[in-house]
């Protein structure tokens, strides 16, 4: 089989794998079975897509599962692109097929688009260039061979926040990278020297948490970070598998060396955690592999154990 069939083959199976996994989910919020049109849509008629109301879910769901909701598609221009730096260019449409051209700007930008190979390697978080004229936005990615997903992540004026997201081919020899393990500590080599990130907090499913990420730089503590997107540090989080998009908020707080975001796991699973911030002019990624299970810290279920060892609270 040649290269390129190999790769489409790939994506029809995940199609089919994504389709069935879904199909006996818990499907909750509006169904918007109007297909968009315009030329960039590629969607078929008879799809049907299911997405909580205002696209941003509570902590039950991840989002950009699907590429409609609430009248939205992520319209790509190619689905089939070559591997290497090249321009990614879509669309956002509405129900009635024209070009979204209002968006409410959140964290100093418009649109916020996520690309990553689906075994979770290749993170990039860019900012596309909007052509109001055609509606078409534009940015320029470097991408391997395999299957990656693009991630929208916007606020259509007078909506709530949305996100939706796609796959995108890229032909060529292609082995996955298999997941790193569960590691709380990153290293990120730079010619400045070496960044140390570290990850803590509670990562059991279902319950509200706050993650904190402390930098340091050989050693020593980071206390002068500069604002990135009007936050100092921003926190992506992906679930391995069907590639669920979490939403995570960074706290107001000083220039390092700790970062506190607000999120939720939403179910026992594994999800890669990126976070991206800004020191001495430019921006750093670090990336970790957090397995949520578990009971929240201070359930009383998690006390049983250490009540039968002495070390309980000595009621």
């Amino acid at each position: 089989m040649t290269t390129p069939l190999r790769v489409a083959a790939f994506v029809t199976a995940l199609v089919a794998a994504f389709a069935v996994a879904w199909g006996g989910g818990r499907l909750v919020g509006p169904i918007d079975t109007e297909p968009a049109a315009g030329e960039m849509a590629g969607h078929g008629e008879d799809e049907t897509h299911v997405e909580t109301a205002g696209g941003h879910s509570g902590v039950a769901d991840a989002t950009g599962l699907t590429a409609r909701a609430d009248g939205f598609t992520l319209a790509l221009a190619d689905r089939e692109v070559v591997a290497g730096r090249t321009r990614l260019d879509f669309q956002v449409l509405t129900s009635s097929g024209r070009p979204l051209l209002d968006y409410t700007r959140e964290h100093e930008k418009d649109l916020h688009l996520i690309v990553v190979r689906r075994d979770l390697t290749g993170f990039q978080h860019v900012h596309p260039t909007l052509d109001r004229a055609t509606g078409t936005w534009s940015v320029d990615v470097r991408l391997t061979p395999g299957v990656w997903r693009v991630i929208a992540d916007f606020t259509p004026e007078g909506w709530d926040g949305i996100t939706l997201a796609d796959d995108l081919a890229v032909a060529g020899d292609f082995s996955p990278a298999p997941l790193p393990a569960d590691e709380r500590t990153a290293k990120v080599r730079t010619d400045a020297g070496t960044y140390t990130v570290t990850l803590e907090g509670d990562t059991a499913p279902g319950a509200s948490t706050v993650l904190t990420t402390r930098i340091e730089l050989d050693g020593e503590p980071v206390t002068d970070l500069e604002p990135y997107l009007g936050a100092f540090g921003h926190l992506v989080a992906i679930r391995a598998g069907d590639l669920g998009y979490l939403h995570v908020h960074p706290e107001e707080g000083e220039a390092g060396p700790g970062i506190e975001f607000a999120t939720a796991f939403p179910e026992a699973a594994t999800y890669r955690l990126f976070l991206d911030f800004q020191h001495r002019g430019t921006v750093h990624t670090a990336a970790f592999t957090v397995k949520s299970g578990g009971a929240p810290s201070g359930d009383g279920s998690a006390d049983d154990h250490a009540d039968e060892e002495g070390e309980g609270h000595g009621h």
